[in-house]
């Protein structure tokens, strides 16, 4: 089965074609398919048409799958299965949320730039976002390459960042919005964990910075220079040369390698317009200190 590569930029982000992910996938299109997401970090699968397990299946071809941050929490009731996030705007009665929803709350913190789930123990290696139901207006979502941002500082600054090793925790991001009410037993299912902040792609070779809303430190540094520290690397990320914007169709299937890229969804009209996403999130093989350390 042989597919077709669309490169968006040179080494970030492309658009895949003839290929259609309901069906089956042999070993040779599932093979171009990882070659290709090793290379470009983004790819896009314009007019899928997928069932939950369609999805899944494809989410697998790159590794084994996490179980919902969902699954941790007090107040949330799955409308999917436990290894699909529902970062869409409705309630289990496939209603749009309410302005005082506590779901709604929680996910404004996506607006953030972050890597999904660095605030794991084990974070994520990939995420496949899929696009059932899109808003008329704006929930774009732009993905920054942190390969390049990393390539793009000065090599005295590079060797300084390296041995770094940064906290991250979910509850940090969302302090950020002003959301401080979480219970003792979602604090204690997701503690504070280590990650480092360069990380070497083995697939590639390459180096990228690994950054995310999620992180409440640097280990051996004063939280306030930490926080410039973050500051100044993301602000230096998320410059326009680094960035890619997707601008999303009904039935986009949008993979991403979480190692390598941030990324954050823009406004919308979240009172108003549906917007019915889900993501399956694929896990890296361990915490990035252990694989740093092995």
């Amino acid at each position: 089965m042989a597919i077709s590569i669309f490169p968006i930029n040179a080494d970030f982000a492309a658009e895949v074609g003839d290929i259609d992910l309901s069906q089956g996938i042999d070993e040779v299109a599932a093979q171009a398919m990882r070659d290709a997401f090793w290379r470009y970090a983004v790819l896009i699968f314009p007019a899928q048409s997928l069932n939950e397990s369609d999805h899944l299946r494809f989410a697998e071809l790159f590794g084994p799958l996490e179980t919902t941050i969902g699954s941790f929490r007090d107040d949330v009731k799955l409308r999917t299965g436990d290894k699909i996030a529902d970062v869409s705007n409705l309630d289990t009665n496939n209603q749009i949320w309410d302005a005082s929803s506590r779901q709604r709350m929680f996910q404004l913190g996506n607006r953030l730039w972050h890597t999904d789930s660095s605030f794991r123990h084990t974070p994520a290696r990939a995420s496949a976002l899929y696009a059932r139901s899109i808003a008329q207006i704006g929930g774009h979502t732009q993905f920054a390459d942190l390969r390049a941002a990393f390539d793009a500082l000065p090599a005295a600054r590079q060797q300084t960042l390296r041995p770094l090793i940064a906290t991250h925790s979910i509850f940090h991001s969302r302090a950020k919005l002003g959301f401080h009410e979480f219970s003792e037993s979602e604090r204690a299912a997701l503690p504070e964990v280590k990650q480092v902040l360069v990380r070497k792609l083995p697939e590639s070779g390459r180096e990228s910075l690994y950054l995310a809303s999620h992180v409440s430190g640097i280990e051996g540094m004063p939280s306030e220079e930490a926080d410039a520290v973050i500051a100044e690397l993301t602000a230096h990320a998320v410059q326009r040369q680094f960035v890619y914007t997707h601008r999303w169709r009904a039935g986009d299937l949008v993979i991403w390698d979480n190692r390598c890229t941030m990324h954050r969804g823009t406004e919308f009209e979240d009172l108003r317009w549906r917007r019915d996403f889900q993501r399956a999130t694929v896990a890296d093989t361990a915490n990035s200190v252990e694989l740093m350390q092995a």
